[in-house]
C-alpha cells in the first residue's frame, strides 16, 4: 500500500473515530444499550467518558495526519490504544459484558492499530 493511500485511509479512520466519540458522548446510553448486557448508570458514565478520550485521539490524530506532520510519537500511541481497545473490547465480550457485535469494533480497531504501526514505521524510516 502506497504512502498517500495509506495517509488518506488513516483520516477516515481518524474522522471516524472523532465521529463516533462524539456520538458516544451524546447518546452513550442508547448506543450502551445496543451492545452492552447491563447498561447500568455507572457504565453509561464510563461509555460517554470513553467517548471524550475519542473525541481528542481521533482529532489529534486527524489534525497530525491533515498536517503531514512529522511526529512520530502521535502514531505509535495511536496504534497502542487501538490495540488496547481492541483487547479490551474483546475481553469484555468474552466476559459477558457485550454482545457479539463488538467483535466488528475490536476487528476495526486491531486493524487500525496496525495499519498505525505501519505508518509509524515510514514516518521513521
Amino acid at each position: 500500500m502506497n504512502d498517500a493511500l495509506l495517509r488518506l485511509i488513516l483520516l477516515i479512520i481518524a474522522a471516524i473515530t472523532l465521529l463516533s466519540g462524539l456520538t458516544q458522548m451524546i447518546a452513550g446510553g442508547f448506543l450502551l444499550s445496543i451492545i452492552a448486557t447491563d447498561p447500568n448508570p455507572a457504565a453509561v458514565h464510563m461509555f460517554m467518558t470513553v467517548g471524550m478520550f475519542m473525541v481528542i485521539t481521533g482529532a489529534m490524530f486527524l489534525q497530525s495526519l491533515w498536517t503531514r506532520s512529522e511526529e512520530t510519537a502521535i502514531p505509535l500511541w495511536i496504534a497502542v490504544q487501538k490495540l488496547a481497545a481492541a483487547i479490551l473490547v474483546t475481553t469484555g465480550w468474552m466476559k459477558g459484558v457485550f454482545v457479539s457485535l463488538v467483535l466488528g469494533v475490536a476487528a476495526f480497531d486491531a486493524l487500525t492499530g496496525v495499519l498505525a504501526l505501519i505508518f509509524w514505521g515510514r514516518l521513521r524510516s
